[in-house]
């Protein structure tokens, strides 16, 4: 079946975040918010009714200035991170840069939002980083299977 218990049940979280972040895409494609006016939109609702740190507010308010380039930037963000969880490719480094990216998201949702609901993406992103999730059901783990000496996955 490919990787011991702990492996497997690490891939199936990891997996299952993949599939968050490409669903959350789907769902922003959908209603527009990649689009400079969607993306600008979003971003202005969290920084009237967040309690983002000021200075992340600065950072979000750069990030609406430019919407034209931060709205797909985010968009291919959401959409590679989860196709590469899910295929299990680079995955200490692609899970790592998931839980940074989602830490950056539920720090804009501050006060706009309920606090858990991506607190517990970014603890279970950065517990993948550290535990080698990508050793059962993913190219890290055929590529360790191939050459043993290899810290990947």
């Amino acid at each position: 079946m490919g990787g011991s218990r702990e492996q497997r049940a690490l891939a199936i979280l990891r997996v299952v975040l993949g599939a968050m972040l490409v669903s959350t895409f789907l769902e922003n494609l959908g209603k527009g918010a990649y689009s400079p006016a969607g993306y600008k939109g979003v971003i202005d609702y969290y920084l009237s009714h967040g309690h983002a740190p000021a200075l992340w507010k600065d950072v979000m308010s750069a990030a609406a200035a430019n919407a034209r380039i931060a709205g797909p930037l985010q968009a291919v963000t959401e959409l590679g991170l989860g196709v590469l969880l899910i295929a299990g490719v680079a995955t200490r480094a692609v899970a790592a840069a998931a839980g940074a990216f989602l830490f950056t998201l539920w720090l804009s949702e501050i006060g706009a939002s309920w606090p858990w609901e991506l607190a517990m993406y970014v603890v279970v992103a950065f517990c993948l980083a550290w535990a080698r999730a990508g050793r059962a059901w993913g190219v890290d783990a055929v590529l360790v299977r191939r050459n043993p000496g290899w810290r990947l996955g």
